[in-house]
């Protein structure tokens, strides 16, 4: 294989589902999608890059807020149709101003278990 792109299983729409890991704490701070520009600009600056299928974009995490995530490593699962980047999280993930985007757990309902590290409408305004 040439290219990293190359075991990599696109689905229908050309993506891949990317599973985002801090390398130090080891929480998954996020979950997104990749196609192979996003990947690429990835691999060439060490940010990690992501495509927005709601907006049906590039973006850069942490463009807008700072908190950008350099990545440490890229892994592909056994199947080729997962990516975990192992990342340095700059701040917080969640764009709603939490660490992880996964700060609530169930018990016997939602249950917020993550504090705030930032206040959302201050970096984003409305938009968050």
């Amino acid at each position: 294989m040439d290219k990293i792109t190359d075991a990599i299983k696109w689905d229908g729409q050309g993506l891949i589902p990317v599973v985002v890991q801090d390398e130090l704490t080891h929480d998954v701070v996020m979950v997104a999608y990749m196609n192979a520009e996003a990947l690429e600009l990835t691999l060439s600056t060490g940010k990690a890059h992501y495509y927005s299928r709601s907006r049906k974009k590039l973006w850069l995490k942490g463009e807008t807020s700072g908190h950008f995530q350099e990545v440490r490593s890229i892994c592909l699962d056994c199947d080729g149709d997962t990516l975990l980047l192992k990342i340095d999280q700059k701040k917080a993930a969640c764009h709603l101003g939490y660490w992880s985007c996964f700060f609530r757990t169930w018990r016997e309902g939602w249950t917020e278990i993550g504090e705030k590290v930032f206040d959302e409408k201050t970096v984003y305004g409305d938009k968050g």
